[in-house]
This record gives C-alpha cells, sequence and structure tokens, in this order.
C-alpha cells in the first residue's frame, strides 16, 4: 500500500509485484508467456479458444458439442445469464483522508458527492486531456474501489503513482492498494439476479444499477457491483484468493455454471454485447490521444468538475465543451444490407474521406452490422448517409442513435 511516508510498495505487472512508481514495464512481446488468470484450465477444459488480449490467454469462444460459438452465447446472455471471466483486469483501492480529493486530480467524476455504495463511471485523463483509461469508480465507505483494464497496468499505475507522489508531498493523506490475488466474474442477463439471489442472503431488490456492497456469494465474501458490459442486468463480483489451494473464483465459477440458466461467454460475446450496448473497448473507440469531447463521453466530465484545473488535463477539455471545438466525434451506425464494417474501415462522405470505423460486428440481435466510427461533428446526427470502404466496395453505412438494443439496467425498487 502507498502512504505518504513510503512511495513504492505493491503493484501488479505480469503477475508479479513491484514498485508502484517504478518505470513501465516493456509491453509484452510476441514470445513473452500470456499471464493466466485461475480459470485458465477451467476455460480450456470447457473447450475454450484461448487466445492473447492484453497480454493475458482468454477464451474468445467456446468450441465443442451444444456450445454454438458467440452467436449463442451472445444470445444466451440476452436471454437467460452468461458468465465471464475477468481475473484479467484488476482492483485497485484508494485509501486515506483525502482519497476523494487524490482521485478527483486524477479523473471526471464528482467524487464528493458520490453516495457510500455507489459507483461513477469516469475516465482518467492525461496532461493533454488525453483519455488513459475509462473506469467505475465506487465510493466503498472508507476506500474507494476501482478497477482498471486488461494491460493498463504499465501505464494507469505509474501515473497514479506520479500523481500520488505530488498530492502526498503537499501534505495530503492517500494510499494506493492493488488487488493482484483477487479474482472477477461479471454474471450478465435477465436472469442473472434470479441465479446470485439463490447464492446470498442479502436483497438484491435493494441494489440497484451501480450499487455496491460486500457481502456472502455461496459463502465467500465478494464485493459485489451491479454493473456489467453487456447492457444487461447483473453483477460483477470481487473474489478474495482464500486460504486453500483452490481459488475462490474457481469455485464460484463451478458453482455458477451448475445453475440451468448459466453458461459461459467468451470475449467474442463481451465483444458483441458491448457494442450492441453502445459501450466503447478502450485501444478501439478510445485512447490516450482522445478526449471526452471527441468520444461523446462529456456526460462522465460532472458539471461540478468544470472549473479549470480541477483534474489532469482540464484545459483541452474545458475549452472544447466551452469552445465545442472538437474537430471529431466519436458515432454509431448500421449497416443496412451487407456483411458488417470492421475497425479501421475508411469512412468517406461525397467520396471524400471523412473518419475510420474504431469498432463493427454483425449484431445477434439485429441481424445487422453495427459499430462506431470517428467523424466531424457535423455528420453524427441520427440518419446521416455515410459509406465505408470494405475490400475495396463502397458500402452505405448510417449513423444512428447508440445503444443499438434497450438497456435492461436495474434502478431499484
Amino acid at each position: 500500500m502507498l502512504r505518504a511516508s513510503s512511495l513504492g510498495r505493491v503493484a501488479r505487472t505480469a503477475r508479479t509485484l513491484r514498485p508502484l512508481g517504478a518505470a513501465p514495464l516493456v509491453r509484452l512481446m510476441s514470445d513473452a508467456p500470456l499471464r493466466k488468470t485461475p480459470l485458465y484450465d477451467t476455460h480450456v477444459a470447457l473447450g475454450g479458444k484461448m487466445v492473447p488480449f492484453g497480454g493475458w490467454g482468454m477464451p474468445v469462444q467456446y468450441d465443442g458439442p451444444e456450445k454454438g460459438g458467440i452467436m449463442k452465447s451472445h444470445l444466451h446472455c440476452r436471454e437467460s445469464a452468461g458468465l465471464f471471466d475477468v481475473s484479467h483486469m484488476l482492483g485497485v483501492v484508494i485509501r486515506g483522508a483525502d482519497r476523494v480529493a487524490f482521485m478527483e486530480s486524477m479523473c471526471t467524476a464528482d467524487l464528493q458527492n458520490l453516495p457510500a455504495g455507489m459507483g461513477s463511471l469516469s475516465v482518467i485523463t492525461n496532461e493533454s486531456g488525453g483519455i488513459i483509461d475509462d473506469c467505475i469508480v465506487t465510493n466503498a465507505g472508507d476506500h474507494l474501489y476501482m478497477v482498471i483494464n486488461a494491460g493498463h497496468e504499465d501505464k494507469d499505475l505509474p501515473h497514479m503513482a506520479k500523481q500520488l507522489e505530488s498530492f502526498v508531498r503537499g501534505g495530503k493523506d492517500a494510499s494506493i492498494e492493488t488487488l493482484p490475488d483477487n479474482g472477477i466474474l461479471a454474471l450478465q442477463g435477465p436472469k442473472a439476479i434470479d441465479v446470485i439471489q439463490r447464492l446470498t442472503d442479502f436483497d438484491l431488490t435493494q441494489l440497484k444499477f451501480m450499487g455496491a456492497t460486500t457481502m456472502k456469494v455461496d459463502g465467500v465474501e465478494c464485493f459485489v457491483t451491479r454493473s456489467g458490459y453487456t447492457g444487461e442486468d447483473g453483477v460483477e463480483l470481487g473474489i478474495p484468493k482464500g486460504d486453500g489451494a483452490e481459488h475462490n473464483v474457481v469455485k464460484l465459477w463451478a458453482k455458477l455454471m451448475a445453475q440451468p440458466e448459466v453458461e459461459a461467454v467468451g470475449l467474442g460475446g463481451r465483444d458483441s454485447l458491448r457494442l450492441e450496448a453502445g459501450l466503447c473497448l478502450y485501444g478501439n473507440d478510445l485512447d490516450d490521444t482522445t478526449s471526452p469531447a471527441e468520444g461523446s463521453l462529456l456526460w462522465v466530465v460532472a458539471k461540478s468538475r468544470r472549473t479549470p484545473g480541477a483534474f489532469v488535463g482540464s484545459e483541452r477539455i474545458l475549452s472544447e465543451i466551452a469552445n465545442k471545438s472538437a474537430s471529431r466525434k466519436r458515432c454509431g451506425f448500421v449497416v443496412p444490407k451487407g456483411p458488417p464494417v470492421r475497425e479501421g474501415a475508411k469512412v468517406f462522405k461525397d467520396g471524400e474521406q471523412v473518419g475510420v470505423v474504431t469498432s463493427g460486428v454483425m449484431s445477434p440481435c439485429l441481424k445487422k452490422g453495427v459499430g462506431m466510427c470517428y467523424v466531424p461533428p457535423g455528420m453524427i446526427k441520427a440518419g446521416t448517409e455515410l459509406t465505408a470502404e470494405v475490400r475495396g466496395k463502397m458500402v452505405p453505412i448510417v449513423v444512428t442513435k447508440m445503444p443499438f438494443v434497450p438497456a435492461n439496467y436495474y434502478r431499484g425498487p
């Protein structure tokens, strides 16, 4: 844990501890061994097709008899309950009397007014106003809790350590602790809460969207947030390792998979689900050059935070808000007919290239291609007709409001 008296105790990279604030490690090379979550062998035994993702070996889909691949698992999540291993993401705890002020110095959320037991989607920004990462920051009572994206330890943590060093030198009290031994599961879909409810005594009707609390699930104390990456109702479970030889996340995975409503979903289904829900994938739809205005994410910049110097990179971000000066904007589109338009496709208007596609997939629910692209602000109005280049052919696309399918978040009793 990082405290004012000691910069650099723990951080995780390649599933080993290193000083938080040390020089970032070089990104994993092609011949570097992939990291494995505690569920790696479980995925393989289930027929998981393992692929590299953010330096981790993860299942893109589950093959074999009755698995049905990405399409089937996607639709099962929309209709019942899909189980995801997201243990490649890293939980981070921020403690100290000035933890809110510290976290607000780096992100755009209004944490001062965030009630205990609630989370807020936010972005961590760099000095030039670009997005280093998108995350949910939760007020867990005596600490803040956040989860950073896979493979971002060598980027997010040094940035946080740099800000912390300056913060504590000013006499403030804050510390950072990473949770490298935790496993994380997500259970998503209209029947997900029914499944979790039979494994806990906590009344889940009292936990609304973005709410969070500690509860026992099948006897294991977990930090549970009612959130996810699919547009469906559901939960994410932060699961401690436990004292036994087998990680608690392996035990809970097995228990959840034994429920009749539940099927495993890999990265392929996760991507198509999040895209139908209009949710960004960092590295595709966002990067460290993209501002919240460009990413059509101004709603994550709380109005109470829109004061000069309120957070890192505020000068550019506030200028783009005040002057509406962003030169490009993220928007959604559908492909009326034909194959989906994939990442990297050039976007044209009247024969002139005006943008690029950042994500694209065939929507299992809509039975047509959907995607996201960046184009000039004047072209993001729903109904705008554009074209995209696919294998040398021009394919019509139509700008469309997101989400592409209705969200089913639980807003409370």
